[in-house]
C-alpha cells in the first residue's frame, strides 16, 4: 500500500534559516520530506511547535495523559519533564509511573532523573536518590537529562555524593539543570565549572547576566506562583541564544487558559523579533536536550504549529508526527486508586497545633507574592500561646510529615492574609509533606482530617464547609481531566481569595514554604529552617 502523504500550506516561519515565506509542507510519516515555496499562500502561519524547557507535571496535578491533551491545545509539542515530585514520594517506581503513563501520549514527554531526592540532607523522602540510582536511571533511553541540582551548597563545598550525581549525568553525555536562586561570585563560578548548565531561578537582569556570561542557559519562568516574565523579557533582544521559555509548575486552572503560547504571544507584543522568541520558544530547548523535536526542516519530524496570524495568534492546529492532533478524540486517562501504595499519615496528634510561647520574640515566615523565596521578621508578642492574628495577618503554619508518624511542627507565618478558616494540601515540595495554613486551630484541624481521609488532596474550610480536590495518585495527582481538575481548582482557589487571602496562587505558594532550598526561611516537620546557614533555627528568640 502506498503511504499517503499529507499536506499543509502556510506561511511557514523557518527558525533556523530566520526567514518566512508561503509554502506547502508534505509530510509523509510523520517527517517533513518536502517543503515547496509558493508565494500566493499568504496565510495560515506555520512556527515551530513549542517547547517547555522545564515542568514538573505533578504540580498540575494531573497525571501525563491528562496533562498533554490540555497542552496541546496551546501548540506546546514537548515538555522538558522533571518528574522529583513523585520521586519524593514514591521514588523510582513514580519515575516509571510517569514514564508509562506518558506512554500513547499525543505529547512528546522528555523525563529527567531527579538529582535531590530528597532535596536536601535535611529533608525526607521514600526513597535516597543515590549516586548508584542515578548512574541506572541514566543508562536508560527514557531518562534524558539530571533534574535540577537545588543543593548548590553541596556542590559549591564539593560534596562526595552530590559531584559524582553530577558526574554520572556527564559521563552518560546527558545535560545538567540547574537550581541557584541568587547564586553569584565566586559560588556561582564553581557551581557552573561543576558542569551545570542552566538555571529557571533567576529573577532580576543583573542575577540571570552574570550566569549567562558564565555560559548558563537562562529559562525564563511564568509559572503559578513564580512569574519572572516581566524582569527577564527585556533579555530577548540581545540574549536569544541564550534562553528558553518554562512554567516550572503551572496549575490546572493556568494550563487550560494557556501555556508556552503565552510568553511566544506576548513577546511579540513587546515588539521583539520574531526569530528571537522562535529561538528562545523551540530552537534553545530542542538543541539543548537534543530532542527529537522538528523545526520546520526537511527531514525534521512533522512537528508544528499552525495560528491564524501573529497578532491574534489562535490556535488552529497542532501537529506532532505529521497528525493534526487537535482532531483526536481525547478522552480523561483514569486509573484506579488502589494501584498505587504510598507512604501516608492515617492521623495526628492535634494537641500539637498549640504553641506555647517560649519567649517574647519569635520568628515569622514573610511571603512575597509572585516569588517562592520569603523574608523573614522578628514579631514580638506577651501572649502566653501564640496563636493566629488574622488583623495583623500573622497565621499559624503546620507541616505534618508524609513519612514519620505524628511528626509535625508548627510555625507561624504572614502574607497570606486569611481572614477565616484554613487552607492545607498534600504538595509541599519537594517531601510533599501535609501543610496547613489556618486562622484558627479548629480549621486546620478540618483541613488536616480531609487531606488525611482521601489519602491526598488540596482543601479551604471556610469555617462552615470544606471545598476540596482529592489526589488519589500518590496524594500529587487526581484521576480527573484538566478541565475537571482546573474547574474544582478555581472554585477552590477564588473562594480563598474572595474570603481575603491576599496572594494570587495561595495554594503554589503555601506549597513551597517547607522548600529547605530556596531562601531564607522555610518550615519542615522536624522544625523551621534557615535556608541561608542551611540549617535549623529556633522558632522563639
Amino acid at each position: 500500500m502506498e503511504s499517503v502523504i499529507t499536506k499543509v500550506r502556510g506561511v511557514v516561519f523557518d527558525p533556523l534559516a530566520k526567514e518566512s515565506f508561503g509554502a506547502e509542507l508534505a509530510i509523509d510519516g510523520g517527517v517533513i520530506v518536502a517543503i515547496t515555496r509558493d508565494p500566493s499562500i499568504v496565510s495560515p502561519v506555520i512556527l515551530p511547535g513549542f517547547v517547555d524547557s522545564h515542568v514538573h507535571i505533578e504540580s498540575s496535578m494531573l497525571t501525563p495523559m491528562n496533562f498533554s491533551t490540555a497542552a496541546l491545545c496551546h501548540g506546546t509539542v514537548a515538555v522538558v519533564a522533571d518528574p522529583h515530585e513523585i520521586a519524593n514520594v514514591a521514588g523510582r517506581a513514580g519515575v516509571q509511573f510517569m514514564i508509562d503513563n506518558a506512554q500513547g501520549a499525543a505529547l512528546k514527554f522528555y523525563f529527567g532523573a531527579p538529582s535531590c531526592v530528597p532535596a536536601s540532607p535535611f529533608d525526607e523522602c521514600f526513597e535516597p536518590f543515590t549516586p548508584e540510582v542515578i548512574e541506572r536511571l541514566m543508562a536508560s533511553d527514557d531518562i534524558h537529562f539530571l533534574g535540577e541540582m537545588m543543593n548548590f551548597p553541596g556542590v559549591i563545598s564539593h560534596s562526595e555524593s552530590v559531584i559524582q550525581i553530577i558526574n554520572k549525568a556527564l559521563a552518560a553525555k546527558k545535560p545538567v539543570d540547574g537550581h541557584a536562586p541568587g547564586l553569584s561570585g565566586d559560588g556561582l563560578k564553581a557551581y557552573v565549572s561543576a558542569g551545570i548548565s542552566t538555571d529557571h531561578e533567576c529573577f532580576t537582569l543583573d542575577e540571570a547576566l552574570e550566569k549567562i556570561g558564565l555560559g548558563m542557559k537562562i529559562l525564563i519562568r511564568d509559572g503559578s506562583a513564580a512569574k519572572n516574565y516581566d524582569a527577564l523579557h527585556p533579555l530577548i533582544a540581545n540574549y536569544s541564544n541564550s534562553l528558553m521559555f518554562c512554567t516550572d509548575d503551572c496549575h490546572p486552572d493556568e494550563l487550560i487558559r494557556g501555556h508556552i503560547n503565552t510568553k511566544v504571544k506576548r513577546s511579540l507584543e513587546l515588539g521583539y523579533n520574531v526569530f528571537d522568541v522562535l529561538q528562545v520558544s523551540s530552537v534553545n530547548p530542542v538543541r539543548h536536550y537534543g530532542l527529537n523535536v522538528g523545526l520546520l526542516q526537511v527531514g525534521d519530524p512533522a512537528d508544528f504549529v499552525v495560528i491564524d496570524s501573529l497578532s491574534d495568534f489562535n490556535i488552529v492546529a497542532t501537529y506532532i508526527g505529521g497528525r493534526d492532533v487537535l482532531k483526536i478524540s481525547q478522552i480523561a486517562n483514569t486509573i484506579s486508586p488502589s494501584e498505587f501504595s504510598y507512604v501516608f499519615p492515617q492521623s495526628y496528634d492535634s494537641a500539637k497545633l498549640k504553641l506555647d510561647a517560649q519567649t517574647e520574640s519569635f520568628k515569622v515566615i514573610e511571603v512575597i507574592n509572585d516569588e517562592l523565596i520569603t523574608n523573614w521578621l522578628t514579631v514580638t508578642s506577651s501572649s502566653k500561646e501564640l496563636l493566629s492574628d488574622v488583623d495583623s495577618d500573622v497565621l499559624k503554619v503546620a507541616v505534618l510529615s508524609r513519612y514519620k508518624p505524628n511528626e509535625m511542627f508548627v510555625g507561624m507565618i504572614k502574607g497570606f492574609g486569611i481572614k477565616r478558616g484554613a487552607i492545607a494540601a498534600s504538595i509541599a515540595h519537594d517531601s510533599h509533606h501535609i501543610i496547613a495554613v489556618g486562622a484558627d486551630d479548629r480549621s486546620i484541624q478540618q483541613c488536616l482530617n480531609f487531606i488525611i481521609t482521601n489519602r491526598g488532596g488540596i482543601c479551604y474550610f471556610d469555617g462552615d464547609s470544606i471545598l476540596g480536590l482529592p489526589l488519589t495518585v500518590y496524594g500529587l495527582m487526581t484521576n480527573t481531566s484538566a478541565q475537571e481538575a482546573a474547574t474544582a481548582y478555581h472554585q477552590i482557589n477564588s473562594k480563598v481569595i474572595a474570603d481575603g487571602c491576599a496572594l494570587k496562587a495561595p495554594f503554589m505558594t503555601m506549597s513551597f514554604m517547607s522548600l529547605t532550598v530556596i531562601p531564607h526561611l522555610k518550615i519542615t516537620p522536624s522544625g523551621l529552617f534557615d535556608v541561608d546557614k542551611f540549617n535549623f533555627t529556633n522558632l522563639f528568640i
